[in-house]
């Protein structure tokens, strides 16, 4: 009986293994194929140089064994960006005592800004920001009560804060409410908390240009 059902284990496994394969392999396809459309170059590998280099963003510092792969890059609509699912793994321990891992996998999106700015982040209100406020982490409240209800803000430079939340901003942020923001030195980067589909990516790279575009000109003046 027993060897029955380690058979019917094996085979199980087997069958998810495969299927995961080709859902993989299918993924590799579709982004190869966007990024030869659009000019960009792809990369498959995974790449832990990438993750160390931008570690100073807050989502990609979560967990161990962070990596990026299936990365898109080059330059689109004038700007340098970076597109890339991205791994990392959390650890638990069951009831049992036993050490448990879960492999959490996103997509990321980098545009490169020509000079450095301040930390700011910007997503959605939620119970994990209140929870935050409560214990002292305040958020940037604005004019608009419907932002400010919908979006925490979070900067050490609050000048920043509104410079970049300007009216067209926040328009625009109303309007695209499943974005969260990371500016910090020279990257503004928008993150999901799943890997999108990748007929979902062009429209999330237009999305990056867009916010670029809404960031007032004065900010780029070196002399100010």
């Amino acid at each position: 009986m027993l060897f029955f059902i380690f058979i019917i284990f094996i085979v199980i496994f087997i069958v998810v293994a495969y299927f995961s394969y080709l859902s993989n392999k299918k993924r590799r396809e579709e982004m190869f194929a966007l990024a030869t459309r659009l000019g960009l170059q792809f990369n498959q590998s995974h790449d832990r140089n990438l993750a160390r280099g931008y570690q100073f963003l807050d989502k990609l510092r979560s967990g161990s064994n962070r990596y990026a792969f299936n990365i898109l890059s080059g330059e689109y609509k004038d700007n340098d960006i970076l597109a890339f699912d991205f791994h990392y793994e959390t650890h638990s321990t069951n009831s049992k005592g036993q050490r448990q891992t879960q492999h959490h996998y996103f997509s990321f999106f980098i545009l490169t800004l020509p000079i450095i700015f301040p930390e700011l982040k910007i997503g959605r209100e939620g119970f994990i920001s209140k929870i935050g406020q409560a214990l002292g982490y305040d958020d940037i409240d604005f004019e608009s009560h419907e932002f400010s209800r919908k979006f925490c803000v979070r900067s050490k430079n609050k000048k920043f804060a509104y410079d970049f939340c300007n009216s067209q901003m926040i328009e625009y942020l109303l309007a695209n409410s499943d974005l969260t923001i990371e500016v910090e030195n020279n990257a503004l980067a928008i993150s999901f908390d799943r890997r999108l589909e990748a007929q979902q990516i062009e429209m999330n790279l237009d999305r990056l240009v867009k916010i670029r575009s809404l960031m007032p000109n004065y900010l780029f003046d070196k002399t100010r």
